[in-house]
């Protein structure tokens, strides 16, 4: 159990909220976030990348001297791996680098990483921080939650294209809502901004 104060936009406390052991799970278990973190990681990778070998170089087709009495070492193709312009030997070709991770197993990795951000003081809830589609009065209502300039992460019930708009020219801010929040985005940001509907919704998704 974890007590967190819920503020308004202005910065004062209008309440507390419970963080129960269903939210929160059995803690900070640091193998299993890193076991997500590298999943995450490892499925935004494309994967596209490709080397020629020298089968699919061009050129080469000849011999480039004959085989003895030149006092050269024997050679059968200006195309082969040791000749510049050549195939590129055991180069990268196209692959996929997704890794499985059991529901069950992502599910408590989102709860440790609550915890985690619970555990150092990470965690703000607000009421509300509005969406007028504006960046001013946004990183004003961060500022007052005393989060602005540092890695942040703000998560919301809804996100509205107002409240994309207004965030998009902010660097050090990312928005993203409760049934889409990962592990990776709550391990790497400083401060965890909560509206307090995110927080249900959060809540209810986790809770078994």
């Amino acid at each position: 159990m974890a007590t967190i104060q819920v503020l308004d936009r202005d910065g004062k406390q209008t309440g507390t909220v419970e963080l129960g052991a269903g939210l929160l799970g059995g803690g900070v278990r640091g193998p299993l976030l890193h076991q997500a973190v590298v999943r995450e990681l490892a499925d935004r990778r494309v994967g596209t990348h490709d080397t020629r070998g020298r089968s699919e170089v061009s050129g080469g087709g000849k011999k480039p001297w004959k085989q003895k009495g030149t006092g050269r070492a024997r050679q059968g193709s200006i195309r082969a791996t040791q000749w510049k312009g050549g195939g590129k030997p055991f180069g990268p070709t196209p692959r996929r680098y997704d890794k499985d991770l059991p529901r069950g197993m992502r599910r408590e990795a989102l709860r440790a990483a609550v915890a985690a951000a619970v555990a150092r003081d990470a965690v703000k809830v607000v009421e509300s921080v509005g969406a007028e589609g504006r960046t001013k009065p946004l990183v004003a209502a961060l500022a007052a939650l005393g989060v602005a300039g540092a890695p942040t992460l703000l998560v919301v019930g809804a996100l509205p294209e107002p409240m994309l708009r207004a965030a998009r020219n902010v660097p050090w801010l990312e928005v993203e809502t409760a049934t889409h929040v990962s592990v990776y985005q709550l391990v790497r940001a400083r401060h965890v901004v909560l509206e307090r509907a995110a927080l249900a919704a959060l809540e209810e998704a986790l809770v078994p």
